[in-house]
């Protein structure tokens, strides 16, 4: 867990460089009959400061889950580096241009053909409450060594890192 403001920042540091090369994750949101939904964004490629930001239609239904229950999940896989990211945070719609332009890209194109002023374009803001994260070492040789030493010694195998992150302030 973190606690206080040079650990607040290690956190912020720590999921930055876990999630930064990253490019497509999972937003989760709750319909209004409770179930979950899970769908591919593109991830935004500014340095995380703690708030992940996405480009929205403002007719889209995830803008509309959002505005009746704002607890949103975000998941992050990269199965080549055995690394996942799981993000809890509270979910806000911002028309905001400056931000989109800051965030712009060709690729936002294809989906807002009228550039960062498009009117039905509205930024999801994610605000990190929590994250858990699996970090394991990819390489094969260290996986089967760690296996055989669990095998050997009894003791169950660990493959990496599993934190839990709490961006809360309290």
């Amino acid at each position: 867990m973190v606690h206080g403001a040079e650990s607040h920042d290690d956190a912020v540091r720590k999921l930055g460089e876990l999630i930064k090369d990253i490019r497509v994750a999972m937003l989760t949101t709750a319909m209004p009959d409770g179930m979950l939904r899970s769908r591919p964004m593109a991830a935004q490629s500014q340095k995380f400061d703690g708030t992940l930001w996405f480009f929205c239609d403002a007719e889209s239904a995830k803008v509309y889950e959002v505005r009746q229950d704002q607890h949103v999940n975000v998941s992050f896989a990269d199965p080549g580096q055995e690394r996942y990211v799981s993000i809890s945070g509270l979910a806000s719609v911002v028309r905001d241009r400056e931000k989109a332009r800051e965030l712009w890209t060709l690729f936002h194109k294809a989906y807002f053909p009228n550039g960062p002023d498009d009117p039905n374009l509205v930024l999801l803001k994610v605000e990190v409450d929590r994250a858990e994260y699996w970090d394991a070492p990819s390489r094969t040789m260290t996986h089967i060594i760690g296996l055989a030493k669990a095998l050997m010694t009894g003791h169950r195998y660990v493959p990496g890192d599993n934190e839990k992150l709490d961006f809360a302030t309290h």
